[in-house]
């Protein structure tokens, strides 16, 4: 009735919501109410404050606290629990030696796209729980068809998850969360565990800078009474082959290896404009060199236009050479106008033609005549 009682309030179909603890009543029910606080300490709801206002000062004291620490993870749609994960059979129908997360969280708007979450009161031993480990890696290993015929890993065809690096594409993290109420010490199990585990979660280090964690299973372990606290944002999550407690978003992800990208993104960026201002230093080195032997006038004195400039340059082969090549364009057109008009003047007046255009290229003033002497 619950489970039909929560597939209206989330609006999810029966098949989404999990299975009932059927043991319940013969256990006391620990684990599941276990699972529930987890839910509650990482999701960490926020009360309605206007719905408050005739309380007690202490009841609106404590609300006004929960509203103020920082907030949790996803939403209550984000959470689901009981959820099968088949190493055999189908969704529908599992078959043996797959897992059950006793929590799924997929909340990719906070950077948890995929999550399971394993709860442990600390009556199971590390070798039991090693096993539970190794049916999570056989689900995440094992690969079907999708609807495009194209074979991908189980769980992609069900809940979306980035690709992730080309050569750098872990499994689904998986969060251990100990319950300390049953006899076993939980730092005992979480060392044995680490070791028992090694090859799943294990990552290949990359030049020391970070570690890569190609098709690896991330596990990472906290207590239950840290996220009461603290919550998903506190620093109280420990991820195997770390020697520090992280955030859960940096214990799932590998900041190492972002700082890696964002230093190496940031020195090609600066190589990138030093090759840019090294271009540019070059490119006005190459037009003062060409300024510099911009040619002259010899008739006026100033320097050539680049259109004049290229004219006078040879053109090819049996091209006609420039017959003024010291002069400006001007100067040209009154020297040739001097020399035609003394051609015009008769061979016997050599010497003047040659006065008249040496004159017209020394005086750009001067103005054609026709007169003859």
């Amino acid at each position: 009735m619950g489970l039909k009682a929560a597939t209206r309030e989330l609006g999810r179909p029966v098949g989404e919501m999990g299975n009932p603890a059927r043991g319940a009543g013969r256990t006391g029910a620990s684990h599941p109410m276990t699972v529930n606080e987890a839910v509650l300490a990482l999701l960490r709801p926020k009360p309605n404050l206007t719905q408050l206002a005739n309380e007690p000062a202490d009841v609106r004291a404590a609300a006004q606290a929960a509203f103020d620490a920082p907030a949790g993870l996803g939403t209550i749609a984000s959470y689901a629990t009981e959820v099968a994960l088949p190493a055999t059979g189908t969704w529908a129908n599992p078959g043996k030696g797959g897992a059950q997360a006793d929590i799924i969280i997929t909340a990719p708007e906070a950077g948890v796209p995929l999550l399971f979450v394993e709860i442990d009161n600390c009556f199971e031993s590390a070798q039991v729980l090693a096993g539970k480990i190794d049916k999570y890696m056989r689900f995440c290993q094992r690969k079907v068809k999708d609807v495009d015929g194209k074979e991908r890993p189980m769980w992609r065809t069900r809940w979306w998850v980035p690709d992730g690096r080309h050569g750098d594409r872990p499994h689904p993290p998986l969060l251990l969360v100990f319950n300390h109420v049953g006899p076993r010490n939980p730092n005992n199990v979480i060392a044995q565990l680490a070791e028992l585990t090694q090859r799943h979660w294990q990552g290949h280090d990359y030049d020391g800078d970070f570690h890569m964690y190609d098709r690896k299973l991330p596990i990472v372990v906290t207590g239950m009474k840290q996220p009461k606290e603290h919550g998903p944002a506190g620093a109280i999550f420990r991820r195997f082959g770390r020697p520090h407690n992280q955030t859960l978003l940096e214990a799932i992800g590998n900041p190492r290896r972002e700082a890696h990208d964002a230093r190496k993104q940031a020195e090609y960026a600066a190589r990138g404009r030093e090759h840019k201002e090294e271009l540019r230093r070059i490119a006005a080195q190459h037009r003062a060199e060409r300024e510099a032997s911009r040619p002259v006038c010899a008739g006026c004195g100033p320097r050539f236009t680049d259109e004049r400039w290229k004219a006078i340059e040879p053109a090819g082969w049996g091209a006609p050479r420039d017959t003024h090549r010291h002069l400006c364009d001007d100067c040209k057109q009154r020297a040739i106008t001097a020399e035609r008009q003394a051609e015009q003047a008769g061979p016997e007046h050599l010497d003047l033609r040659q006065q008249l255009a040496a004159a017209a290229v020394a005086d750009p003033t001067m103005e054609p005549t026709t007169a003859r002497p």
